[in-house]
């Protein structure tokens, strides 16, 4: 690579972070990176070939443009702002809900994302039963691309799945609809992960320990927080299916007060 295309990298990466609103050590820390140094040499040089893509899904720019390519910095897609009003016109205008069903084409900017939930299956010779995660087939759940974009999930990574636990009460309601990117497995302290333990759906806050993971909830009155040492996580079938980037539930008027 040559210097100048080191600067042009470098300067484009200090232009993105910069508008972003992040600090350097607020970006190291959402991508569990060891230390800010990183960041520093990332501001001279550019960033990695093998770290580009995640960090332009972060920052919210367009990857051939932070690759140094002759492209715009946004799109349509990982536009911030919406565009300013004409004519004097209100910024803001509530509109009616357009409803979906199966049949309806996806529009441009929409993903299908794929169910995953627990299900019982027969294994070994006994045909003894137990849980797995597992994609089914059935309803899709429909997702705006730059609502993913500006979460810095990748569309192929995410699926969702559906609550039914009042651990995290009243943040996510039993019953409530969660985007899970599967390809944010890593632990960042203080963010909240889909888990696969051992074949039941569970949805904590994760946070590493000297010796494994401590599983926290928001309703940490009524759920005590859990500790897993690492022989514990490896006996009890303890996976990570990703981070959860997005949820949300409908609220029937029967349902029972939140506070």
């Amino acid at each position: 690579m040559s210097k100048q295309s080191q600067v042009l990298k470098g300067q484009r990466f200090r232009k993105a972070l910069e508008d972003s609103g992040l600090t350097g050590a607020q970006l190291a820390r959402i991508l569990d990176l060891e230390n800010d140094q990183n960041i520093t040499n990332w501001k001279a040089r550019g960033v990695p070939a093998y770290m580009v893509g995640e960090v332009a899904l972060t920052l919210i720019v367009e990857r051939e443009w932070l690759e140094g390519k002759d492209v715009p910095m946004r799109t349509p897609s990982t536009e911030r702002n919406p565009p300013p009003p004409a004519n004097g016109s209100p910024l803001y205008v509530l509109e009616l809900m357009s409803p979906w069903d199966s049949g309806t084409p996806l529009e441009a900017d929409e993903v299908e994302l794929r169910l995953y939930k627990e299900v019982e299956v027969l294994s070994g010779p006994g045909k003894i039963p137990r849980k797995e995660i597992q994609e089914v087939t059935g309803p899709k759940l429909r997702f705006s691309r730059a609502t993913m974009s500006s979460c810095g999930v990748d569309p192929s990574n995410a699926v969702f799945a559906i609550n039914h636990s009042n651990s995290n009460h009243p943040l996510i309601l039993s019953g409530a609809t969660v985007g899970i990117d599967t390809g944010m497995t890593r632990i960042v302290d203080g963010e909240m992960y889909a888990i696969d333990h051992d074949g039941h759906f569970r949805i904590k806050f994760l946070q590493r320990t000297t010796s494994g993971i401590k599983l926290k909830n928001f309703n940490s009155i009524k759920f005590a927080d859990e500790d897993y040492e690492f022989d514990q996580i490896m006996a009890q079938r303890f996976v990570i299916l990703g981070r959860i980037f997005w949820w949300s539930s409908i609220r029937p008027l029967t349902a029972p007060p939140l506070i």
